[in-house]
């Protein structure tokens, strides 16, 4: 099966050939480059002959087959795209859709490489080759569909639900934090009596042992005061002396 794609794929002529007498020179001397596998020096033979013949479709086709020798196959895609364009005749449009199709079949493209060689086919229907390619195109399309809308739409809703689910877990984590957080200020809060002040070692704040204290001297004092009072009291006067 590997030999018969290859064969599938790479046997068409890229051997591109003026259809008419070229003005310009570079365009049979890229030819002659192209026919001997200089492939770089082809190429840059036709972008000269390119930029003299903007709307010359066999141009940018000889272009787009050096180019995909140099194994850069999205770039000659590029040239193929723009030489069907300005293609003409059915041969060029035939030669252009088939290439097409070999890029796209490269690239896996198997919905894309059937509708190349089906259009390739609508131009020259006597095409073996093509013909070939375009039956193997669609049993590699057969054996890899490409995905349904329904599946994309399953795959876009999975996608949204992981999100959500990491979104939850996310807010969760955030609250339990935030949770933390709370209980760890009110353990710092309960910790204070009411003046807002820590209490000290056997569980009385510094506010209350001032307090306490202050207590304790005034009652001293009234004490103080009580016993003071009581001993004016037991004191005699002296008499006044005569005179």
């Amino acid at each position: 099966m590997k030999k018969i794609l290859l064969y599938g794929l790479l046997v068409t002529s890229f051997l591109a050939k003026a259809q008419e007498k070229e003005a310009d020179k570079n365009l049979p001397q890229g030819n002659e480059a192209f026919a001997e596998k200089k492939y770089a020096e082809a190429e840059a033979e036709y972008r000269i002959s390119e930029s003299k013949n903007q709307k010359k479709a066999i141009t940018s086709y000889n272009l787009g087959n050096a180019i995909y020798r140099q194994n850069q196959a999205n770039e000659a895609k590029y040239h193929y795209v723009k030489a069907l364009s300005n293609a003409k005749s059915k041969v060029d449009k035939h030669r252009i859709y088939h290439n097409l199709g070999n890029i796209l079949m490269k690239a896996k493209d198997y919905s894309g490489a059937v509708e190349a060689y089906k259009n390739a086919l609508r131009n020259n229907p006597a095409d073996d080759e093509t013909r070939y390619n375009y039956a193997l195109a669609k049993k590699f399309l057969k054996d890899n569909p490409p995905k349904k809308d329904d599946d994309k739409s399953k795959d876009k809703k999975n996608q949204k639900e992981d999100q959500k689910k990491n979104k939850d877990q996310q807010d969760n984590k955030d609250k339990d934090k935030n949770k933390d957080q709370k209980d760890q200020n009110k353990d710092q809060k309960d910790d204070k009596d009411q003046n807002g002040n820590k209490p000290q070692p056997g569980g009385v704040s510094k506010q209350r042992l001032q307090n306490l204290l202050d207590a304790v001297n005034n009652e001293e004092k009234k004490v103080q005061d009580k016993v003071n009072k009581q001993k004016v009291r037991t004191n005699p006067k002296k008499a006044e002396k005569d005179w």
